[in-house]
């Protein structure tokens, strides 16, 4: 009886340490904390009144700052995500030109919960001109440009499709009436290599009739007391139309306001079909759905 006894006492505690050791083991994260308190800042490079969207290098600094995050999950707004542990990070937009980016942030906390804000933010890209480019219409620093009056076709038009004025060509000297020939842009770029223009009109510009409304007057084509003068930053791209590299740079810029460039042709958008330091030939799409072209030469 007792080594019956003893048999069945050694039985169950088999039974009981098998059961015991078939048992998973339980792990504990600690308390669930939700961040709290998040916080989003971002700085745009360059922003001051003149650059409300920065100064064209594409740079932000993001901070982001909440109680008891792990780390930062950033979404860029442009396609891009990162983890940033630290919060801090300054990262680069490229697109050229003037985009809005909403920039959304996940503060991760302990479990994987999240909290989450976002801000749309305003960054101005200015598009990587070529040197070439850059060279011969700025200079060092800045260039002064004239109507290349003495040149054959220095004003002319043709249809949409074309690039060059196979319409209407000016001869030399022949719309000196028109009142462009003093006229004097002046194209500058920056540290940064963004590109300004100031048009100095002396007091009034030629307007192609069909492009009369497009500045808000009315009348025939003739010379209007435009205002020109001021500091217009140029936005850089390459060419939108079908040209090639056999008849054009495939470089254009856009110009804030009235778009002028010594003749009101009801347009901003001009591709540089040729550049030197000394010449420059511009195309663009008047409001007359024309192609008109222009030369200039360097005062």
């Amino acid at each position: 009886m007792k080594n019956k006894f003893k048999l069945l006492s050694l039985f169950s505690l088999l039974v009981i340490l098998g059961f015991t050791s078939c048992q998973k083991e339980e792990y504990s994260f600690g308390s669930m904390k939700t961040p709290t308190a998040l916080v989003l800042t971002t700085t745009v490079a360059g922003v001051d009144n003149a650059n409300p969207a920065g100064n064209g290098t594409g740079l932000v600094t993001i901070n982001v700052k909440a109680t008891d995050a792990l780390t930062y999950k950033v979404d860029f707004g442009d396609g891009n995500t990162e983890m940033v542990p630290s919060g801090v990070i300054t990262y680069k937009y490229t697109s050229p030109g003037t985009s809005d980016y909403n920039i959304t942030v996940n503060a991760i906390g302990t479990g994987g919960i999240i909290s989450n804000t976002s801000k749309k933010i305003t960054v101005y890209v200015a598009f990587t001109i070529p040197t070439a480019i850059l060279q011969n219409l700025t200079g060092a620093s800045s260039k002064i440009w004239i109507c290349d009056k003495a040149a054959d076709a220095h004003f002319g038009v043709g249809p949409s499709d074309a690039f060059a004025p196979i319409w209407y060509a000016a001869g030399p000297n022949s719309r000196a009436s028109d009142g462009f020939y003093d006229d004097e842009v002046t194209f500058s770029k920056d540290a940064n290599n963004n590109v300004s223009m100031d048009l100095d009109n002396k007091g009034t510009t030629f307007v192609l009739g069909a492009a009369v409304s497009y500045y808000g007057l009315s009348g025939p084509e003739a010379q209007y007391p435009i205002a020109t003068k001021g500091i217009k930053r140029l936005s850089f791209m390459d060419a939108t139309s079908a040209s090639t590299a056999a008849n054009s740079t495939r470089i254009q810029f856009m110009v804030p306001g009235n778009g002028l460039v010594l003749i009101g042709m009801g347009s901003n958008k001009y591709e540089i079909l040729a550049l030197t330091s000394t010449t420059m030939t511009l195309r663009t799409i008047g409001a007359d759905g024309n192609s008109w072209y222009e030369k200039l030469k360097v005062k």
